[in-house]
């Protein structure tokens, strides 16, 4: 008789302290890889969401009068102790959502440490204004302030980086801040939320589990609630919208794409085919990535040796398996309903006309045959389109997997043209040796981060956010301040 192996059960953290759901309601944590439940996170209702927000307006007054070096030195120190937590914090990160442990040790952690010290060392910015002279006998300047209570809602396939993202500049402007992971990938983020608060007064930083449809509408139109950052999709912000809409406050959207990354015969072939594959949508996680650049756009002249390249760097070091083993190199899907959906989309390329250049399998069953502990695992291979037409469904909507379309074009003016041919408009890659040219399409794609012969290079140093159906805003240290304008009269 098989021994049930006892799981794990995570909690909220509010007001400085770990607790169960009011109702005691839990949920089972799934690891994506083999499809099983590994831990156990609290199903929250609206008595939690009462009990959450109370508790980030009652620690409001005392973060908020603290200096801004009070509240940088608070944030430096929650930086020196994630080498601490890191290897622990990088496993929860990968039993959850699937991303490999060789980029959630090496990559994931040391930038959530790096954003921690940027945002102490941001903290005294959030506090200064600007002098205005307005008469002979009138002094006029500004001042900011912090908003209040800050609700970052984070998605399932980078929970701590979002996470961190929107705690650590709101926390460094002086407001306190609740965080509302998503079900399918919590258990990271309610570990993280108990180890900061070791280092935080109570209730300055919240995290709450729970359904959306439960929770959500009651969190982003409460009115203790004073600001709003959503990672997610585009019918989330709607809802959002919609959720606000009698109470109106600042919201912040960082939402989907569809992303361009366009190959020019002149480009360093070897270079870009990397570029394109195993860093912009073949990646550790399987493309679930926001700009992930699932539209490779290839000049003609060059186009079958890009594809041999391409297959080359895809495939000669691809590892699928076990995610917390270092040497695997891309996981799986993180969830039973997006390995759904990535697999019906790579279907339904073929049905509109599109080649399977390489992949298009699926399954543990089929990809990881002699691995029978991965068999119920949510696995999908590499896969490559080529199309003819931008208009097809799988060149327009966002798959959000380890698929992309491949499209060809002649001129620079067409690789424009396609490329700007999308709702969506987060990033986009461009490859070419040529510098003026390189200036021309920063100038003219339509996309919120343009990189040239590099890809998905985020970090502290620029701010990041998307333009049309991408969303609008950015988690900076200013969108978490409100600005005041004072006169005062001296004549």
């Amino acid at each position: 008789m098989a021994v049930m192996k006892e799981m794990r059960q995570y909690f909220n953290l509010i007001n400085g302290k770990t607790v169960s759901a009011s109702d005691e309601r839990t949920m089972d944590a799934i690891n994506p890889a083999t499809g099983e439940a590994w831990a156990k996170i609290p199903l929250s209702s609206t008595e939690d969401v009462e009990a959450v927000v109370a508790a980030a307006r009652s620690a409001l007054p005392q973060w908020a009068e603290f200096s801004p070096l009070e509240r940088a030195a608070y944030l430096r120190r929650i930086g020196d102790v994630l080498d601490t937590y890191g290897q622990e914090l990088a496993q929860l990160e990968t039993s959850n959502t699937g991303w490999v442990i060789r980029e959630t040790v090496y990559g994931l952690i040391p930038v959530l440490k790096q954003i921690w010290y940027d945002a102490a060392g941001a903290a005294t910015v959030a506090s200064k204004g600007e002098t205005v002279p307005i008469g002979p006998t009138s002094f006029g300047y500004t001042v900011r302030e912090p908003l209040g209570v800050v609700l970052g809602i984070i998605p399932w396939n980078a929970p701590l980086f979002t996470f961190t993202i929107k705690a650590a500049y709101a926390l460094a402007a002086g407001n306190t801040v609740i965080i509302k992971p998503s079900e399918l990938a919590a258990v990271g983020s309610l570990r993280y939320g108990e180890i900061l608060a070791e280092h935080l007064p109570p209730g300055v930083l919240n995290v709450i589990s729970g359904l959306g449809t439960e929770i959500g509408n009651v969190l982003v139109g409460h009115k203790g609630v004073n600001r709003v950052s959503l990672t997610g999709s585009g019918r989330t912000a709607r809802a959002i919208v919609q959720a606000t809409a009698r109470d109106p406050k600042p919201l912040t959207f960082e939402l989907g794409g569809k992303s361009p990354n366009i190959v020019f015969e002149d480009a360093d072939l070897d270079k870009a085919a990397a570029g394109i594959t195993t860093y912009g949508i073949f990646t550790g996680n399987a493309g679930q990535i926001c700009v992930g650049g699932s539209r490779i756009l290839i000049q003609k002249s060059i186009l079958n040796e890009m594809l041999e390249r391409m297959y080359e760097a895809t495939f000669k070091e691809l590892k699928l398996g076990d995610t917390l083993d270092f040497t695997t190199t891309m996981g799986p899907i993180a969830n039973q309903a997006q390995f759904d959906k990535v697999c019906s989309y790579i279907d339904l390329g073929v049905e509109e006309g599109g080649k399977i250049i390489f992949g298009g399998r699926y399954g543990g069953d089929v990809l990881l045959p002699d691995q029978p502990q991965f068999k119920g695992g949510y696995w999908v291979e590499p896969t490559l389109l080529q199309v003819d037409n931008n208009a097809y469904r799988v060149c327009q909507e966002e798959i959000f997997g380890p698929v992309a379309v491949v499209i060809p074009f002649e001129t620079e003016e067409e690789a424009i043209a396609i490329a700007n041919d999308t709702a969506f408009g987060l990033a986009a890659g461009v490859w070419t040796t040529n510098l003026g040219r390189a200036q021309r399409m920063i100038k003219a794609l339509d996309s919120g981060n343009v990189w040239v012969n590099t890809y998905a290079r985020v970090g502290v140093e620029l701010p990041f956010g998307g333009f049309k159906e991408s969303g609008f805003g950015k988690d900076s240290i200013l969108e978490n301040t409100r600005e005041k304008s004072c006169v005062i009269e001296i004549g």
